[in-house]
């Protein structure tokens, strides 16, 4: 059965219709909690006990929660830059974590030298706001987030948004963050945010938890997450994984504002898979996870709530299955209102980090933005004056007009091959990936970033000698 007519993403009724079948959900089924504080402040608040350690959500407790969260959430850098974001305003792009790393044409594990070196590449893409944290696999998993965390800041000067391995990194991130503030507080310019993912279908993790309650009390932004797998771990329907990610994500906000009312949060339904039924793989890249982001940031908007998402891509390598897959997701996403994009150098289903696809990642970035700016029309830019007076001349190129708006109106990319064939055959002949590669080697040429003190570089690595020494 098809349809005749193109399908828009939401509407206001079939938001309105998803989320009340959300909150019949957490009413009559409820979602799992076992962490013992955690469980304890719900019932405080109203939360009934259902079976098997679950918790039935009243509605007036969801209502409730959500008015404490701010619609505007803040996010700084090191370089002193704070940026809102909002519902409805231009889209961010961010990095993502991994577990491997792919530079010139292999894979391998992702260490330290592999991530600082992914970090120094990233601080260089201007598209690029915030900086993930990752798997990295030459330390303990106890260590693995506080030592992703100063690796990111002394290579990187954008926002840092570490991966959290146990609650205590969450301690351990916050007196590294002290040194880096330098006197100002978390709340005054939050350099870092968090988050974590509901267990689909309905259950928080005691971890998951944890690290929302250590981490309460200081401003910090946090990303609640639904990664409801269409098929497997939620309803082969869109729309049936949408009712199951508002529940779980709606029941993370609820958790959130309890510990500490008016704490920011990031409402992410953006980061749901499909399952393709022939390779019987879990999927990032396909359109149906397009489809999926655009439509929760609508929902996200609808509670008043900024976004996120992923462009993600199946591909094992820099390619144009990953280009396509990427530019389809990010596109989707922008245009559907997403606030926060993430997958900038990612492969492999998040994977994989490559600073080659960051590179890329960066101009399909700058492509998606000039997409989502529009264009704008009034008596300026419809330069009929100019018409009148150029008639049938083609000197528009010269005209004064051409000059005060072709740099706002007309992307330049200094990556992808525009010239002509002579030229690019004179110039070697190479492809996008070649070009990235180039491009990746002139960044790595240049002396790493010089932002932090010798004085903050010498605390950072005390704190984080002091607790690798415990292990």
């Amino acid at each position: 059965m098809g349809r005749e007519t193109r399908r828009t993403f939401l509407s206001r009724s079939e938001i309105e219709k998803i989320h009340e079948a959300s909150l019949e959900v957490l009413a009559e089924v409820g979602v799992m909690v076992t962490h013992p504080e955690i469980r304890g402040l719900l019932l405080e608040h109203g939360a009934k006990a259902g079976r098997d350690r679950t918790l039935l959500l009243p509605r007036s407790l969801i209502e409730t929660c959500l008015k404490k969260a701010p619609s505007v959430v803040r996010l700084a850098d090191l370089k002193g830059t704070l940026t809102e974001i909002r519902p409805g305003i231009r889209p961010l792009f961010w990095a993502g974590n991994a577990m491997f790393y792919f530079r010139k044409g292999g894979r391998r594990e992702l260490t330290r030298e592999a991530y600082s070196e992914f970090c120094r590449v990233a601080n260089e893409l201007p598209h690029l706001h915030a900086i993930v944290g990752t798997n990295i696999s030459d330390y303990p998993p106890e260590a693995k987030d506080f030592v992703g965390f100063r690796t990111m800041a002394e290579y990187t000067q954008k926002h840092l948004r570490p991966v959290i391995f146990t609650p205590k990194g969450v301690q351990v991130i916050i007196a590294m963050a002290e040194v880096l503030l330098d006197g100002q507080s978390l709340r005054e310019r939050p350099i870092f945010s968090l988050g974590f993912t509901a267990v689909s279908p309905l259950r928080w993790s005691d971890s998951a938890l944890e690290v929302f309650r250590v981490s309460s009390g200081y401003g910090i932004p946090l990303m609640v997450n639904s990664e409801v797998i269409s098929g497997t771990t939620g309803p082969v329907t869109l729309a049936g994984s949408l009712v199951l990610a508002n529940a779980e994500a709606l029941s993370g906000v609820v958790i959130a504002e309890l510990l500490e009312p008016g704490r920011p949060v990031v409402f992410n339904l953006g980061f749901s898979h499909t399952f393709d039924m022939k390779a019987v793989e879990t999927l990032t890249g396909a359109p149906e996870g397009g489809l999926l982001g655009a439509s929760a940031s609508a929902i996200a908007h609808f509670h008043g709530l900024p976004s996120a998402s992923w462009m993600s891509t199946e591909s094992k390598v820099p390619d144009g299955q990953a280009a396509y897959e990427k530019t389809l997701l990010g596109l989707l996403h922008a245009l559907g209102g997403v606030n926060l994009i993430w997958g900038i150098g990612n492969l492999e289903s998040t994977m994989t980090l490559c600073p080659e696809q960051a590179v890329i990642d960066n101009e399909i970035a700058a492509g998606i933005l000039r997409a989502w700016q529009g264009i704008e029309v009034n008596e300026e830019t419809m330069a009929l004056s100019v018409i009148k007076a150029l008639t049938q001349k083609a000197d528009y190129l010269s005209h004064e007009h051409t000059l005060r708006h072709f740099r706002e109106e007309l992307m330049v990319s200094r990556l992808l091959s525009r010239e002509r064939w002579a030229l690019w055959e004179k110039a070697g002949k190479k492809d996008l990936c070649e070009r990235a590669q180039d491009r990746v080697e002139e960044i790595l040429n240049q002396p790493p970033s010089e932002h932090l003190s010798g004085i903050q570089r010498e605390k950072l690595r005390q704190i984080e000698k002091e607790q690798l020494s415990a292990f």
